[in-house]
């Protein structure tokens, strides 16, 4: 676990004045910003957060997927959610991560917009995705719902899935 996302779950539950512990009932997320959007996926699938860096540009793929990059010795391609979702192409700033997530032996990175905090949350509390969706086909897991917002929860296997 990185450095970065272990500060956050520190924050967060110093803020909430909670030991983490391993419940049952609680399922942890790590949430992210694309867009206008707050997205989560479980804490447990991601690898690694990083500030960006160079990648190598590959011929013939979609335009969403950036290229391949060298981490510690594996080339993992790079997807840029915010393409991928169908949102304009931005300039990646000083909020921008890569999060390189992990489902068996798929693995990616991926462009996020902004980083936002560790989140745990009930099951009671994550709801069925929107009945306008179609499930199978989906990318949404689940809708998280806390006191003030609405969380996407994101299925880790769709968005690791190669259609390039």
């Amino acid at each position: 676990m990185s450095d970065k996302l272990k500060q956050i779950i520190n924050q967060q539950s110093d803020q909430q004045g909670v030991t983490i512990d391993q419940s049952d009932d609680i399922v942890q997320l790590v949430g992210f910003i694309i867009g206008e959007e707050e997205y989560a996926v479980p804490i447990l699938s991601i690898q690694e957060i990083i500030k960006p860096f160079s990648w190598t540009r590959v011929p013939q793929v979609p335009k969403y997927v950036l290229g391949v990059f060298n981490l510690r010795g594996s080339v993992i391609p790079l997807i840029d959610l915010r393409q991928k979702f169908g949102l304009a192409k931005q300039k990646h700033n000083e909020e921008t991560r890569f999060f390189v997530m992990r489902d068996g032996d798929d693995v990616a990175g991926f462009v996020i917009d902004r980083l936002t905090m560790a989140i745990r949350i009930k099951k009671s509390d994550i709801g069925a995705p929107p009945d306008t969706i179609s499930s199978d086909d989906s990318m949404i897991d689940g809708v998280g719902k806390q006191e003030d917002r609405i969380i996407t929860i994101l299925k880790v296997d769709r968005l690791l899935e190669r259609d390039f």
